[in-house]
């Protein structure tokens, strides 16, 4: 019916294809097909691989029957005639989509733009500019040789395409972002390939590994052999390779794809075996303090037995583990199969595969996005002291007496009297405080696509904030917390917040140099630990901690504007309305569209969702 009426729209004799089949057969003439590959319903095994697996009826390892299972009569009359597989993943082959991005000249010339027009001033910029790529290019001489090879993003993120019925199903698409381009144009939806969609209703959670065997295989190949490729700048053909720089991914997606629990005593991934943190008793939760460490050795903070948590802190901060660090912990599990005894690994990652993994920089990128959001929800709850936000409650306070730390607000008792009350902190807002913050926040109009209007996540008359995304979050933390906070707390207080607020600001520039990093590293711990003065522990939760490695990993992974999440939760929202049905003929139509890099038209997709 869509293209009916588009051919309808269009002048007389124009060639748009009457039918969907028609559409199809032309696009595969392009090499931009998909196959499909049946799963395991509980993700244990692909269907895939070599012949004896494609014709099993059941799952190897769970016994679970490959087929859907018959629910009425008709569906019995149905699966005599043709059985259906109960999960199905859909997989973009990357070669051809590769090749592609150097049939225009245009695009072969700009594949190279990171070696051949980059600026180098000592300025970081672009990914090339980083650690982490020159290291490879030093320990991989051969591959650094033609700057056409690909050094690809892998970013994955699940979404639920029946949200507005409000039921839990969630489906995993992954998608490669080709570094190669110029900082224009990396994180431009129309470069991104999906690679693949992996099924619901549940998250892969760390089966992720099952459902990613044929990209790997396909991406070793490319490392090895690589694939003949024309390329249109110049006329001629040359073998392309291919690897995979660093994944991006929220933090538990981040336990998915690296194997290491981002939950628990060791919740950190970059402290690793070394994280220092504590379990709250009364909170009954672990928090993440000891920032002391960053601080110089001779910093007098470092033998401040009061302000801080009762002792000395001479540790020096710990150091991530290297790849091949990683393999010697994991040297008797293998691929594809859960670690359930381990400590900390619950899986040896697959990308390990990849013969250059092991020796990556940065394996996995940390999230500013999701960061700078949770770090924002703890503020902002913990000021306006919003029921269920903030952290700093009665089990927060008896903590502090059992740390014995701060006796000026453990609970005490009023005189004659059973009832127990809790001092006020210094970082509590009175009635006008809270009500002159938020008019503030009420009274701000940003220009359009500035921002969303955060006036609308004000709730004047019970005093909080609620509804708030994480691009709300960005911009408050970077342009409107500094302005609602003044003359509202005590200066102590409210420098502590802004220069966290600045440091938001600054990590997020799209070109820094090492002497801004070098300050970034120095300010990110004393913020910390001023932190650590005022706020009660259950304020430090894994997601305030990580703060305190994101200078690094732009130093190895390049700018954030790289490696955060915000453009591929933009891709993930487009999908969830191109994907709201989970029809075939949706995902065959859909899935070619945007698998083979013409976002450009996914209007046509968008606006017609049943087409």
């Amino acid at each position: 019916m869509l293209l009916e009426f588009l051919r309808d729209l269009l002048p007389e004799g124009n060639l748009l294809p009457k039918t969907t089949y028609q559409v199809k057969k032309i696009l595969a003439n392009l090499g931009l097909s998909y196959e499909k590959i049946d799963a395991c319903p509980n993700g244990c095994m692909l269907f895939w691989g070599d012949k004896d697996k494609e014709k099993q009826d059941k799952c190897s390892i769970c016994n679970a029957s490959r087929w859907k299972v018959a629910e009425d009569d008709s569906q019995v009359e149905m699966s005599r005639t043709k059985k259906k597989a109960s999960k199905i993943l859909r997989w973009f082959p990357l070669k051809p989509r590769l090749q592609r991005l150097f049939e225009s000249s245009k695009t072969a010339a700009l594949m190279k733009w990171h070696h051949e027009e980059r600026v180098r001033d000592g300025k970081i910029r672009h990914p090339a500019d980083a650690l982490a790529w020159k290291m490879f290019d030093q320990k991989f001489p051969e591959f650094a040789s033609d700057p056409r090879n690909v050094r690809l993003a892998l970013a994955s993120d699940g979404f639920n395409p029946f949200r507005t019925m409000n039921v839990a199903h969630s489906i995993w698409p992954v998608v490669l972002i080709p570094y190669n381009l110029p900082p224009w144009l990396v994180m431009k939806q129309p470069n991104f390939i999906l690679s693949l969609i992996i099924p619901g209703p549940g998250g892969p959670g760390n089966k992720i590994d099952v459902y990613m065997q044929p990209l790997i295989k396909e991406l070793i190949e490319l490392w090895k052999d690589g694939i003949e490729t024309f390329d249109a700048s110049v006329k001629q053909n040359f073998m392309l390779r291919a690897a995979i720089h660093s994944t991006i991914s929220d933090f538990p997606g981040y336990g998915n794809l690296s194997g290491w629990s981002t939950k628990g005593k060791l919740a950190c991934p970059s402290c690793g075996f070394d994280t220092d943190s504590k379990w709250l008793r009364h909170g009954r939760k672990w928090c993440y303090m000891c920032h002391r460490r960053w601080l110089p050795i001779d910093h007098r903070w470092r033998g401040d037995v009061r302000s801080f948590v009762g002792r000395e802190e001479m540790r020096v901060a710990p150091i991530p583990s290297t790849g091949a660090e990683v393999l010697r912990q994991l040297e008797s599990v293998d691929f594809l199969i859960d670690n359930a005894q381990g400590d900390r690994w619950k899986k040896k990652s697959i990308f390990f595969k990849l013969p250059y993994w092991e020796h990556m920089l940065l394996r996995h990128n940390l999230d500013v996005m999701h960061i700078e959001k949770n770090v924002c929800d703890n503020i902002i709850g913990t000021l306006l002291g919003q029921k269920g936000k903030s952290k700093d409650n009665y089990n927060a306070r008896l903590d502090l007496k059992e740390m014995g730390i701060r006796k000026e607000l453990h609970p005490k008792q009023r005189p004659r009297s059973n009832t127990t009350f809790l001092p006020k902190a210094c970082y509590q807002m009175t009635r006008a405080e809270k009500d002159d913050f938020l008019n503030t926040l009420k009274s701000i109009k940003p220009p359009d696509e500035f921002s969303s209007n955060i006036a609308s996540c004000v709730q004047l008359k019970d005093r909080k904030l609620i509804g708030m995304k994480s691009y709300d979050c960005h911009m408050l933390m970077q342009e409107y917390l500094p302005i609602a906070l003044r003359g509202n707390l005590p200066d102590h207080v409210t420098s502590a917040i802004l220069d966290l607020c600045n440091f938001f600001k600054i990590i997020c520039y799209k070109d820094l140099n090492e002497f801004d990093l070098k300050f970034l590293e120095s300010h990110i711990a004393i913020t910390l630990c001023k932190l650590e003065k005022i706020f009660p522990p259950s304020f430090f939760t894994v997601m305030v901690h990580l703060v305190i490695h994101l200078v690094e990993e732009v130093r190895l992974g390049g700018p954030e504007a790289f490696r955060w999440m915000y453009p591929i939760e933009s891709l993930v929202l487009r999908l969830y309305h191109v994907y709201k049905d989970e029809l075939d003929g949706c995902l065959d139509w859909a899935g070619f569209i945007i698998g083979s890099n013409l976002m450009k038209v996914e209007g046509l997709v968008v606006n017609n969702g049943r087409g």
